[in-house]
């Protein structure tokens, strides 16, 4: 069985020989599993640094650095590792993405494995992602929906309660389930899900790439799975810069999180619908801020995160998935 795990790099060297570190001893129950290293244009010296790593710790048998001239994205960069791998004779039976900054816990690609192999039904799984202290962190999740972004902009108890099956995040399972996408930090993909419906979508340059691969992956007819007993630590948000961190104050939300939004609401449901799922956010938002002045509560929102998201929403650069 050939598993190739893809670790994009971006100036996280560090994290990312950490995280293949983590799979080394993956390899005693998945013999063929391969890692490549694609290091996105990093100009700190990161390809330097996992080249000499790779000699040192013996991994040239099984680890391959892949560096790229300029950073494209995290679709791209993983593209750019499957297309080595295919151009090298090298297809795998199976693809593990794998966020840099992300450990692998012992029996974690074995409990992916079985579970495709399994299911044969199903073509993504994706692990428990969790802190380094055990704490688990949501994994699982529902599509996005008009009414899941009311929900997000909204906050608010009783309305939460009455959209529960719309909300995107699903909780914390706590046995093996189906689910409709699973967080790219770290999803095990069938190369037949691959033949079916391409490679990523270079269009984002990063976050919703991993919903958008499993809601096509969904329209050609393959499920998707969370397997709780697949445990990896994600340091969250450290190789991001912070972004999707939510216990502390948010940086301001860079432009390409609200241009993949964007682009994955026109994409896959149009222009009409994503105007839909903007004015239900902006009006759900909205009510938060007031409500949240008049209750004194925290704010931890990203700074100007209402004027940037409506500066940045298909009411204003709509008319195609930018």
């Amino acid at each position: 069985m050939r598993v190739l795990a893809i670790i994009v790099n971006y100036r996280t060297a560090g994290m990312a020989l950490d995280c293949v570190a983590s799979l080394e001893a993956e390899r005693k129950s998945s013999p063929g599993l391969e890692a490549i290293i694609v290091d996105g244009g990093s100009d700190d010296g990161s390809s330097t640094r996992i080249k000499a790593a790779i000699a040192e710790r013996g991994w040239a048998t099984w680890v391959t650095l892949l560096t790229l001239e300029e950073n494209l994205g995290f679709a791209f960069g993983n593209n750019a590792g499957l297309r080595w791998a295919f151009d090298a004779g090298r297809a795998p039976d199976y693809v593990l993405f794998l966020n840099p900054d992300t450990v692998v816990r012992p029996g974690a690609l074995r409990v992916l494995v079985d579970a495709l192999e399994a299911h044969p039904e199903a073509g993504i799984a994706g692990s428990r992602l969790e802190d380094p202290d055990g704490t688990p962190q949501v994994s699982a999740f529902r599509f996005h929906s008009v009414l899941s972004e009311l929900d997000a902009g909204l906050r608010f108890g009783p309305a939460t309660k009455a959209l529960k099956r719309w909300a995107v995040p699903i909780g914390i399972p706590a046995t093996s389930c189906e689910t409709d996408w699973v967080s790219g930090a770290a999803m095990l993909v069938r190369r037949k899900v691959l033949d079916d419906v391409g490679l990523l979508d270079e269009g984002y340059f990063l976050y919703y790439e991993d919903v958008d691969f499993c809601l096509a992956a969904h329209r050609a007819g393959w499920r998707c799975r969370h397997e709780p007993q697949s445990r990896i630590i994600h340091l969250v948000s450290q190789s991001t810069g912070g972004i999707s961190e939510t216990r502390m104050k948010a940086r301001r939300r860079p432009r390409y999180w609200f241009d993949a939004r964007r682009r994955y609401f026109i994409k896959n449901h149009g222009l009409l619908y994503a105007l839909c799922a903007d004015s239900a956010w902006l009006a759900g938002y909205s009510l938060w801020r007031c409500r949240r002045l008049l209750q004194r509560k925290q704010d931890l929102d990203p700074p100007r995160f209402l004027w940037d998201f409506f500066r940045n929403s298909a009411f204003l650069r709509g008319g195609v998935a930018q």
